[in-house]
């Protein structure tokens, strides 16, 4: 424990120049980008150039770059996120609204995209060099390639509109039926998480190739072990400690889609919220729904990197 506990102490040390980098370039990036939020206030109105001089010296719009910055940061140390120019709410209510629907896609996906992996990819390492390994590695090649939002959308016409097992849009809270929100989930999460499935089934195939052909578990085998409790309790365990590095990865690939899949299936999570506040020329909401998913890649990371000493006895004997 004391191991792990100095590594949290490390990242997290790490974690803040990281998380204050991140801020940086978004805020960079966003300063000159050409929606304004001056444009955004005044939307649907002919202000004159005084009214939007006097919106820019109120909101500090004209103070140099450094102090925007500085500014900036203590406001988000303080958790405010800004104000949306256009709903005049606050941007960390619409995100606080968003960020459950998005982290349960998430959620969802990540446990699609394991359970498929794990399953296809001991099956391949099985069956290695033979058709099952074949056919597995031949479907994974097919899914790493397949985009996300075209699988959305053969998923919208064939599962959905041909033979209605799914909506074709929309959420459904779990409050209100927990079998609706299945079905309103289930179709965005395997789009989703397919391409993610298919590039782990990969790596835990081969992983799992080369914890077989190991020594200690031939002498497991030989000294009267069945290969099933070999392959379940040591070599599946000695095998899932590199995919655990990728998922980390795989993670921020999940967030990031959830923006374009939520698009597509009308579902009123963070990516609806950014892409609304493209469309409107409200920076902060754009601002704010970045660093979200920036953190939340940053954070989950963390947590694998715990999961990974957890799992390997050698790094905590080491640390």
């Amino acid at each position: 424990m004391a191991a792990i506990a100095r590594m949290l102490v490390r990242r997290v040390l790490i974690l803040i120049p990281l998380l204050l980098g991140v801020v940086l370039f978004v805020f960079i990036i966003m300063r000159f980008s050409d929606n304004k939020p001056e444009y955004a206030y005044f939307e649907g109105s002919n202000p004159t150039p005084a009214q939007i001089h006097q919106f820019q010296v109120d909101n500090g719009l004209l103070d140099p770059l450094p102090v925007r910055y500085v500014r900036f940061v203590g406001q988000l140390i303080r958790g405010d996120m800004g104000t949306s120019a256009l709903t005049k709410a606050p941007v960390s209510s619409s995100i606080a609204t968003a960020l459950p629907l998005t982290l349960q896609l998430t959620l969802f996906g990540v446990v699609i995209a394991i359970v498929l992996a794990v399953i296809f990819g001991v099956i391949a390492a099985i069956f290695r060099d033979r058709w099952p390994d074949q056919l597995i590695r031949l479907v994974s090649l097919l899914g790493v390639a397949a985009p996300a939002f075209w699988l959305a959308l053969l998923m919208i016409q064939y599962l959905a509109v041909d033979r209605g097992w799914f909506p074709t849009s929309g959420y459904i809270n779990p409050a209100d039926s927990v079998s609706g929100w299945l079905r309103s989930l289930t179709m965005p999460a395997l789009a989703l998480s397919l391409p993610v499935a298919a590039y782990l089934t990969r790596i835990i195939r081969t992983s799992m190739v080369e914890e077989l052909d190991k020594d200690y578990v031939r002498t497991a085998i030989g000294s009267g072990l069945p290969p099933i409790v070999v392959v379940g309790r040591n070599v599946l365990r000695n095998a899932l400690i590199n995919p655990l590095t990728v998922l980390g990865l795989r993670v921020g690939y999940l967030l990031g889609g959830a923006v374009v899949i939520e698009t597509i299936f009308a579902l009123p999570g963070m990516g609806q919220l950014m892409i609304t506040g493209v469309r409107n020329g409200d920076p902060a909401v754009v601002q704010g729904v970045v660093l979200t998913i920036a953190t939340g890649f940053v954070v989950v990371n963390l947590i694998i990197d715990v999961l990974y000493l957890l799992v390997n006895p050698r790094l905590r004997s080491a640390g």
